[in-house]
C-alpha cells in the first residue's frame, strides 16, 4: 500500500509537469498569434526567448517518467499512461518551437511592408489554438470522444490552410513588392497547420490511453 501511494503521487507528479508544460504552451501561441496580428516585434522576441523554459520542462518530464518505470515497474492501464506522457511531451515541445517560428517570421514581416488585411490566416491560427487547447483538455479529462472530435476538425485546419495560401498567392501576382511579405506569411499558416497536426497525434495518443486502442495510421472510420 506504501509503495502505491508513492506510485500514485509520482503519476500525479507527472500529470501536473505536463499541465504546466501546456498552459506555456498554450501561452506561446496565443503570444505568437498576438505577435502576427499586431505585428509587435518585442512579444516575439518575448516568446523566443521563454521558448527555453519550455524544453527544459520537456527534458524534466522525461527524466520523470524513466524514473518511475525503472522503479515501479507500472501495470499495464498505469503503462499506457506513461507511454502517453512520454509522447506528449516531444508534441507539446515540438508545438511550441512553431510559436517560436511564427515570432522569427513576425519579426521579419516587421521589417516590410505590411500587405492587405489576413483573412483566413488569424482564423487557421485560432483553430490551431484551439485545437491544442482541447487536445489538452481531452487529456486531463481522459475524454476520448473530445479526442476523436479534435482529430476531426484537422480537415477544416488543412482547408483553411489552402485558401489562406491561395488569398496570398493573389497578392503576390498582384504586386511583386508583396512577394515576400506574403512567402513569410504562407510558413507562418503551415506553422498553425502542423501546430494543429500536433494536437492531433496528442488526441490519438489519448484515445490509446483511455482505450488503449492505436488508431495512428487507422483508415478513417465512416461517419
Amino acid at each position: 500500500m506504501h509503495i502505491q501511494r508513492h506510485f500514485d503521487r509520482d503519476l500525479e507528479e507527472i500529470k501536473d509537469l505536463l499541465l504546466r508544460m501546456g498552459a506555456m504552451v498554450e501561452e506561446s501561441i496565443q503570444q505568437s498569434i498576438r505577435a502576427l496580428l499586431d505585428r509587435d516585434s518585442a512579444i516575439a522576441e518575448e516568446v523566443i526567448a521563454n521558448d527555453d523554459r519550455i524544453d527544459r520542462m520537456e527534458v524534466l518530464i522525461d527524466q520523470r517518467v524513466i524514473e518511475l518505470i525503472a522503479k515501479m515497474q507500472p501495470a499495464a492501464v498505469d503503462l499506457r499512461f506513461v507511454a502517453t506522457a512520454m509522447k506528449i511531451t516531444p508534441e507539446l515541445e515540438r508545438i511550441a518551437d512553431l510559436a517560436v517560428d511564427v515570432c522569427e517570421r513576425v519579426i521579419e514581416l516587421s521589417r516590410e511592408p505590411q500587405i492587405k488585411p489576413l483573412v483566413q490566416l488569424p482564423r487557421l491560427a485560432e483553430d490551431a489554438q484551439r485545437m491544442v487547447r482541447q487536445a489538452l483538455d481531452s487529456f486531463v479529462r481522459r475524454d476520448a470522444n473530445l479526442a476523436r472530435q479534435v482529430i476531426k476538425e484537422d480537415d477544416v485546419v488543412d482547408q483553411l490552410t489552402v485558401d489562406s495560401f491561395r488569398s496570398l498567392l493573389t497578392y503576390m501576382l498582384e504586386d511583386t513588392r508583396n512577394i515576400s511579405p506574403a512567402i513569410r506569411l504562407t510558413f507562418i499558416g503551415k506553422y498553425f497547420e502542423r501546430m494543429a497536426d500536433g494536437a492531433t497525434n496528442i488526441c490519438e495518443m489519448v484515445v490509446y490511453l483511455v482505450e488503449g486502442t492505436i488508431i495512428k495510421h487507422a483508415p478513417p472510420q465512416p461517419a
